[in-house]
């Protein structure tokens, strides 16, 4: 059995969680990663084999199925010292709304399946006393707003079940850390005229989420400005907020 840290990256064909795990292999960490197609898998491991000197194992998994959530447990070699979760879907708002199944499966995607993904695999590291927990959630979930509040509401939703999950694992040496990366460049918001100024790459939230794993921080917003404009909007009145197309 290898004695590098274990990570767990669930989603390793998002633009962020390829960066995460490359970043993972290149601090010297073995590599359980997952995905739902399996093609698309087995080149991300393939590719990652080639680049670091560390062992990288592939598990089709779709978050959304028991099955698959379960067998991902089972087929773990050993309870991962650090799991990242960068599982995300965030189709445009009006889609989501005029279709109750994608928005079902936004909701799904963004928060249910992941927390119960993330509770056993707590429970793991838990009975070990040991271990990280990431999830990568966002600042829509910080306040909902006209423009995507169905993809904004599971952030929210995601964000509070990480809260509480830290709160639990407190006692038990587990830290729980919410990762809040503002616009990032990427397949998901290609086409969105972003903010150059609030705007960063995969790589950028990728070194963000290792540096807080290792420093057991709590949340962070990766481009520090987001916590002040987050501030602000919270602030803003509900008869103020409601008539801003935001």
């Amino acid at each position: 059995m290898s004695d590098k840290p274990l990570a767990l990256i669930l989603a390793v064909t998002s633009d962020i969680g390829r960066a995460v795990a490359r970043a993972c292999a290149a601090a010297g960490h073995d590599l359980v990663v997952t995905a739902r197609d399996r093609q698309r898998l087995d080149v991300e491991v393939a590719d990652l084999g080639q680049r670091y000197p560390v062992a990288v194992q592939g598990v089709e998994m779709d978050v959304l199925d028991r099955a698959h959530r379960a067998r991902l447990l089972e087929q773990l070699p050993r309870t991962p010292d650090l799991v990242v979760c960068a599982i995300g879907l965030m189709p445009a708002q009006d889609d989501a709304q005029a279709d109750p199944d994608l928005a079902e499966r936004v909701m799904q995607t963004n928060y249910i399946a992941p927390a119960l993904m993330l509770e056993q695999l707590a429970e793991l590291c838990r009975e070990r006393g040991s271990g990280a927990l990431v999830g990568i959630s966002s600042v829509a979930g910080d306040r909902g707003r006209r423009s995507n509040y169905i993809y904004g509401s599971a952030k929210a939703g995601f964000s509070a079940y990480l809260s509480g999950l830290r709160a639990r694992m407190h006692d038990h040496g587990v830290s729980v850390i919410t990762v809040k990366p503002g616009f990032v460049r990427t397949r998901m918001t290609e086409g969105m005229r972003l903010p150059a100024l609030l705007t960063i790459d995969p790589e950028h939230v990728a070194r963000s989420i290792l540096a807080a794993a290792g420093s057991r921080t709590n949340a962070i917003y990766v481009k520090r400005i987001w916590r002040v404009i987050m501030w602000v909007i919270g602030l803003l009145p509900e008869s103020v907020f409601k008539r801003l197309k935001l």
